[in-house]
């Protein structure tokens, strides 16, 4: 009998689900592994499964085995892990989001200080692209398992009119758009319905549907420098301290690979990896 019929998970929130191979399939899928190694990955993780085990030692096994086989694979695998170490502070995250925003054509600003009518704002993402001016907060979490509950919309959205009723006093020819609260973890439902009713652009690791941060990341080729399965992670924290963020970036900055003293050999192997994840 498959495991997917009688086996319970523990999710990184501590609730019970029930173990899905096909979701594991797919998951191998989109790391663009071909059909041959993703279902040999699938039945040796089956084989291994038992009641209780928690989605991350699954995650760790399948993991460890795309990496034996490609490292690009484990590399996009890893992704929504990968998001999570960009903390522990939230500051890489908001440069990661402005840096998406860049590439999908606005002019970016990171940490801004907008006058409100009450009082000045420290705006985390500020973006233009045709005259029209957005307003981005984040809300990072280092943990798996936190969601953003409504207490997070609510407080953006009161900070937004603010600065709105600022704004409309300005003499200028920009529009400000509505507002956007972007998160690396999972809105509540709760949180969802007050962004529609209130106007404001939600954005999460899967939401809105097929335009979440997964799928932009997916269709722009834009990876956060933590998805290296060959740089340590005191080499990716040197790498988030001189603010390269992207994989497309340390191409361009690859002398920082010379400053971490990395070897020759080792050097080719990780912009080799980095390239690929690019082009993909």
């Amino acid at each position: 009998m498959d495991a997917t019929e009688t086996v319970e998970i523990i999710k990184s929130s501590g609730q019970k689900v029930k173990f899905s191979l096909d979701k594991l399939r797919a998951s191998l899928k989109h790391s663009g592994a071909k059909h041959e190694l993703v279902e040999e990955i699938v039945s040796k993780v089956n084989d291994e499964i038992y009641d209780g085990i928690t989605t991350n030692e699954i995650y760790n096994r399948a993991y460890s085995l795309l990496k034996k086989n490609k490292s690009v694979f484990a590399s996009k695998y890893k992704l929504k892990k990968a998001i999570y170490e960009l903390g522990p502070t939230g500051f890489p995250f908001e440069r990661f989001v402005g840096a998406i925003l860049q590439y999908s054509g606005y002019d970016v600003k990171i940490d801004v200080i907008l006058n409100g009518a009450c009082v000045t704002h420290e705006i985390d993402v500020v973006a233009e692209k045709n005259e029209n001016i957005t307003v981005i907060e984040c809300k990072f979490h280092n943990e798996e398992g936190r969601n953003c509950n409504v207490k997070v919309p609510l407080y953006i959205h009161s900070r937004f009119n603010d600065v709105k009723a600022h704004w409309i006093t300005k003499n200028t020819n920009k529009t400000l758009n509505k507002g956007w609260v972007v998160t690396n973890t999972r809105f509540t439902e709760d949180a969802i319905s007050y962004g529609k009713c209130a106007e404001l652009y939600l954005l999460s690791w899967d939401y809105p549907t097929n335009d979440g941060l997964k799928d932009r990341i997916d269709r722009l080729s834009l990876y956060p420098i933590t998805v290296s399965g060959l740089l340590t992670n005191r080499e990716k924290q040197f790498l988030l301290s001189r603010n390269v963020v992207l994989c497309r970036q340390l191409i361009k900055d690859k002398f920082f690979l010379d400053h971490l003293g990395i070897s020759e050999p080792r050097k080719t192997k990780i912009l080799n990896e980095i390239e690929q994840l690019c082009k993909h």
